[in-house]
């Protein structure tokens, strides 16, 4: 049975009106879990700083994000699935993880998940 070592357990994305994005996670890596929080461009960026916050923790590098892409169906509405599409460099590999949810930070949150769980 495959089981993940790396698990995003919960996180918060704040957006506001005058202020830098920012989030809080909290993350388990081989069962021990890690809270960090950080600010950045975006609501992902902001996600991403977190997480790279952790991995210095644990003294490990996180893969180079090299290109992002999101897919929305044509035709759809305001409440439609979406894919995000993130390929990730390491000094060994280029990869392709994907995330589907109806709200496009997620979708990039779900396909970094499965990026920690390949590197």
């Amino acid at each position: 049975m495959y089981e993940e070592k790396v698990v995003v357990e919960s996180y918060v994305l704040m957006n506001s009106m005058g202020l830098r994005p920012s989030a809080t996670i909290s993350v388990k890596i081989d069962g021990e879990r890690f809270e960090e929080n950080a600010q950045g461009d975006g609501q992902f960026d902001a996600f991403m700083n977190a997480l790279a916050k952790v991995y210095v923790k644990i003294d490990r590098r996180l893969p180079k994000l090299i290109d992002y892409a999101v897919r929305i169906a044509p035709g759809s509405s305001s409440d439609a699935l979406c894919e995000t599409i993130i390929t990730w460099k390491t000094d060994l590999k280029k990869f392709i993880t994907r995330g589907l949810d109806s709200d496009q930070t997620v979708c990039a949150i779900k396909a970094t998940q499965k990026m920690l769980n390949i590197i």
